[in-house]
């Protein structure tokens, strides 16, 4: 499954910061029964190469996986080597997103602004990470979206609920990565089930 696929199905980047590897099996079946398709966990989780791997082995075909808060070119290199599919970063790093794209793995740079985005473009990113969202505004994509290349997809991260979904959508966001409100350390799996129901029908009530 292609991150296309996936975001076809359901628009939702489930950002599992703080994940177990101990739980990382149960914690995506919650995810994946509730409708969500892609899942990101943070290099500042315990483990986490270990826990893409495990995941990408369980999910394969279903789910796409891979690495949060990628910050350099070794970590490219170790997330391809642990099955991860796509790289998602804070910032713009043109190295990274090079990188990715040679091994065959799909970057979603953080933007904060126009110059940042089309940076990214021009290092060969097609989806981008407007982060934080919640310091910006559905307007924001707006305006990006009237000189963007048509093919580039521009995700909202930070900030975003089941009630400004349609907002962000409406102004031409193309998904949304949840963190905090869908998982946090410690969360029960009922809490995040619940959770990631909510959130999906919210997308699919947003997509009309």
């Amino acid at each position: 499954m292609t991150l296309e696929q996936a975001l076809d199905q359901c628009g939702i980047i489930a950002i599992l910061r703080g994940l177990e590897p101990a739980e990382a099996i149960r914690v995506t079946q919650a995810l994946y029964d509730a409708g969500v398709r892609v899942v990101e966990v943070p290099l500042n989780s315990p483990q986490p190469f270990t826990s893409i791997e495990l995941i990408a082995k369980a999910f394969a075909g279903r789910m796409v996986v891979g690495a949060g808060t990628v910050l350099t070119e070794q970590d490219v290199n170790t997330l391809h080597g642990h099955g991860g599919q796509i790289s998602v970063s804070p910032d713009c790093n043109e190295a990274v997103i090079a990188r990715s794209i040679a091994l065959g793995i799909t970057p979603l740079p953080g933007v904060f602004t126009p110059t940042e985005a089309f940076s990214a473009i021009r290092a060969g990113a097609t989806h981008l990470k407007l982060f934080p969202a919640e310091a910006a505004s559905p307007t924001v994509i707006k305006a990006w979206k009237a000189v963007l290349p048509k093919h580039v997809k521009v995700h909202a991260v930070g900030g975003v609920t089941p009630e400004n979904m349609k907002d962000w959508l409406a102004a031409g966001a193309s998904g949304f990565g949840i963190g905090s409100s869908l998982y946090k350390p410690g969360s029960n799996l009922a809490k995040v089930s619940e959770s990631a129901h909510s959130l999906v029908q919210a997308w699919k009530h947003a997509k009309g």
